[in-house]
């Protein structure tokens, strides 16, 4: 069966993907410069689908269906676009918004347009031993499980961040293109693959109950006659006790007395 893409219709060309699995890109962030200074006020009240509260955010928050996608606008004119799933739809959108304000009496433009950020996101299907990981890595590593449970991975070259979990779901940021993202997956996948949880250590993490409690009888062998026999527990936790000594015992006894 051919290794398929993301979607599952595309195969993956192994010479660019080795590792046979193609990060699904998430979220693109992009900035561009509308060269003009804008009234935000002017702009929430009306435009549809903007909001602007100064007190909070400095800047108008729009958002449009098509690309799927929110946008800041700074009375600057600088613009922030988030929330699109290519570099095309980050550009077409970003240019939805510079109309929409062109729209609305303003003089601007559609300058300097760069993509700042890209997130992307992928499963390699098998559990990691990030404690291991952190360890052999520890120059690049930062794993504090009781504050976040993902291993943080600076990787250098190229400059990229990765979280990693233990049930193997990746998150690769910071890349300013997409084979930068292609590239530092393909990097990390070896390393994961040397941390791979074995079944031995799946065996032995069995989901099992914390803590039995178990109630078990403590008795003793009636050696003397001060000693009583201790029943059994019953099914309410609670042992029966015996209201004096047993008929064994009071036979034995009265044997033992002289006629």
């Amino acid at each position: 069966m051919a290794d398929q893409g993301p979607e599952g219709s595309q195969p993956v060309d192994l010479s660019k993907h080795p590792s046979g699995i193609v990060p699904t890109l998430q979220n693109i962030v992009s900035t561009v410069n509308l060269d003009c200074k804008l009234d935000l006020k002017a702009i929430a009240l009306q435009a549809r689908n903007a909001e602007y509260n100064p007190k909070r955010f400095a800047a108008v928050i729009m958002r449009i269906r098509e690309p799927k996608t929110t946008a800041l606008i700074f009375a600057s004119g600088k613009m922030v676009c988030t929330g699109a799933k290519s570099e095309h739809q980050s550009k077409l959108a970003a240019r939805k918004y510079a109309r929409i304000i062109q729209k609305l009496g303003f003089p601007a433009k559609f300058k300097d347009f760069k993509i700042q950020n890209i997130v992307g996101s992928c499963d390699v299907k098998f559990p990691i031993r990030l404690e291991g990981l952190a360890y052999s890595h520890g120059a690049f590593c930062s794993y504090e499980p009781e504050l976040f449970p993902g291993l943080i991975y600076r990787m250098k070259q190229p400059k990229i961040v990765l979280l990693i979990f233990v049930s193997g779901k990746i998150v690769i940021t910071g890349a300013k293109v997409r084979d930068e993202t292609y590239t530092a997956f393909e990097n990390i996948y070896p390393v994961l693959t040397e941390f791979r949880k074995s079944q031995q250590c799946l065996n032995r993490s069995q989901i099992l109950p914390p803590l039995i409690r178990m109630i078990c009888p403590f008795t003793h062998s009636p050696s003397s006659l001060a000693k009583k026999p201790t029943s059994g527990a019953t099914s309410s936790g609670c042992p029966s006790r015996p209201s004096g000594i047993s008929a064994t015992h009071a036979d034995t006894a009265a044997s033992d007395c002289p006629a």
